[in-house]
């Protein structure tokens, strides 16, 4: 006489499919992390962050440049480069956000811009930003 442990003995017939969905899972996430370092360049860029100043108020102090060169900090005019960037100094040392605007008229001289744009970097602005208007389509 044999003695039974209480155990069916059929044979399994169903699929588990607990080890398929792991493996499944475990692929999923290998490729979420590794699909990042496909898109990479081959050296490693710093990209500037760009937002839009529209409607943000911040204690920002206007150069203004005319197509005949003349210069103004804010509202006062300054006679030359050297007064301008005085001015600058003094205005960027009391300003909190140390945030600079360049009204530049579209005649104006680029090599003026360029070369107040980085004197006020020199004088410890954080920001610089040129104003430009909005096209009309």
């Amino acid at each position: 006489m044999q003695v039974s442990s209480g155990e069916d003995e059929a044979p399994i017939v169903g699929i588990n499919v607990t080890p398929l969905v792991d493996v499944c899972l475990v692929l999923v996430i290998i490729f979420m992390v590794t699909a990042p370092m496909f898109s990479d360049p081959m050296f490693k860029v710093n990209l500037p962050k760009a937002h839009t100043q529209e409607g943000e108020e911040k204690d920002k102090i206007v150069v203004s440049i005319s197509a005949e060169g003349k210069m103004a900090v804010g509202e006062k005019e300054v006679k030359d480069k050297q007064e301008l960037t005085r001015e600058l100094q003094y205005r960027i040392s009391q300003s909190q956000d140390k945030y600079v605007v360049f009204k530049a008229d579209q005649d104006a001289l680029h090599g003026l811009l360029i070369e107040l744009m980085y004197q006020a970097k020199e004088a410890g602005a954080k920001s610089l930003t040129v104003a430009t208007e909005k096209k009309r389509e």
